[in-house]
């Protein structure tokens, strides 16, 4: 059981980030994989009073305030035509309507949870977090970072000419994934982020040039080793490690071949 003494509303983000500077104090999201925690919570932290629930988007980039739910996310036309709908793939599993209604993109980034859709799918799009007093670090750098008492504040995704595709595999429609694949192809080459291993997400760049377009089956599949050669794998009940590795290989040929026909 988790037990709350106190519940602050934060006027600004300093306040917000002072209350977190004590161990016995939490930051509040959505609430719904922190309320499965147990312990001691002295003062539950709401940033709700400060605009971070709005999607704004310019010429150059999205800007996601760390309140937005992953539901505006998931119906935002312009990041669903931007990604060519790979966003709403990569969310519409986890667990339901209600659930991405109240939980935040804050939450789930801040996390780093080995399952996450969200994760795994920003990290493909170069994506960003702009954090309070960290400043503004690519998102597949803060995956490896240590967990602090910073405050995340925006998950920023840059614009530019990209095709995106996103694959992953439940054993129940709206269970945790078994893996997570998703695909990117900007003017830099071909990078995917592979989660669910069942490690957080990992990016794989096509730093051997194994591909160029047109991108052939081919060539799909020798990326797919060299991307399962690069990430290591562990077993749970959702599916050993072997079987992990042969779906790296699988879905990583598969949306790397979906980006070949977008190009």
């Amino acid at each position: 059981m988790l037990t709350i003494r106190e519940l602050k509303k934060a006027a600004t983000l300093e306040e917000a980030w002072q209350l977190n500077q004590k161990r016995v104090n939490r930051v509040m999201g959505g609430m719904l994989w922190l309320r499965l925690s147990k312990g001691n919570v002295a003062t539950m932290i709401d940033l709700s009073a400060l605009g971070l629930d709005k999607i704004e988007e310019t010429e150059t980039e999205f800007r996601i305030g760390a309140m937005v739910t992953l539901r505006q996310l998931e119906l935002h036309a312009g990041i669903a035509a931007y990604t060519n709908g790979a966003i709403k793939k990569a969310l519409r599993h986890i667990v339901g309507i209600q659930f991405r209604n109240l939980a935040t993109v804050g939450g789930s980034v801040f996390g780093r949870f080995g399952f996450s859709d969200v994760l795994t799918i920003f990290m493909a799009l170069d994506a960003k977090v702009e954090l309070y007093k960290g400043g503004t670090i690519p998102i597949s750098e803060f995956a490896k970072m240590q967990y602090d008492r910073d405050i995340l504040v925006h998950v920023i995704v840059p614009k530019q000419k990209l095709a995106c595709c996103y694959e992953s595999v439940h054993i129940a429609k709206t269970d945790f994934p078994v893996l997570t694949c998703a695909a990117a192809l900007t003017e830099a080459g071909v990078q995917i982020a592979v989660g669910a291993r069942p490690a957080k997400a990992a990016l794989v760049k096509d730093e051997q040039q194994i591909l160029s377009l047109p991108i052939t089956e081919e060539k799909a599949k020798a990326f797919a080793e060299y991307a399962a050669e690069l990430l290591p794998t562990e077993s749970n009940n959702r599916g050993s490690a072997k079987y992990r590795t042969h779906l790296i290989k699988v879905l990583a040929a598969r949306t790397i071949l979906a980006l070949g026909g977008k190009a």
